[in-house]
């Protein structure tokens, strides 16, 4: 049996299917979660962390096997890593979209169908 519903609405959503699959190829080496910098206290009383709002530090979070993961980012990767956290977020979406135009083809074949 093959689902495929009729109509513009249809036509509109399997163009859409079909533009976001072939722009959104699994970019390589994505990351997955969200880049941040904090800041951080080393510690050591004398330090100027001591009374300010601390040292800088880049962070990747993101969830592993059903566990938040937390990963320190040296500063001269942070460019790269940001790279490839947009890459991971931008495949990500367009992999959302294209499940959700599938739900909606289905709702509108089942809508369609001869009873």
């Amino acid at each position: 049996m093959k689902i495929a519903p009729k109509g513009p609405q249809a036509a509109r959503l399997r163009q859409r299917r079909a533009e976001l699959l072939a722009q959104f190829r699994m970019p390589g080496d994505p990351l997955p979660g969200s880049l941040v910098e904090t800041h951080r206290r080393c510690g050591k009383p004398n330090c100027h962390c001591a009374s300010d709002q601390g040292h800088a530090v880049w962070v990747l979070t993101y969830m592993a096997g059903g566990k938040k993961r937390v990963e320190h980012i040296p500063r001269d990767w942070v460019e790269e890593v940001r790279l490839r956290v947009a890459a991971g977020r931008a495949y990500k979406d367009a992999v959302a979209e294209v499940f959700a135009a599938n739900a909606e083809l289905l709702v509108l074949w089942r809508k369609q169908r001869p009873r």
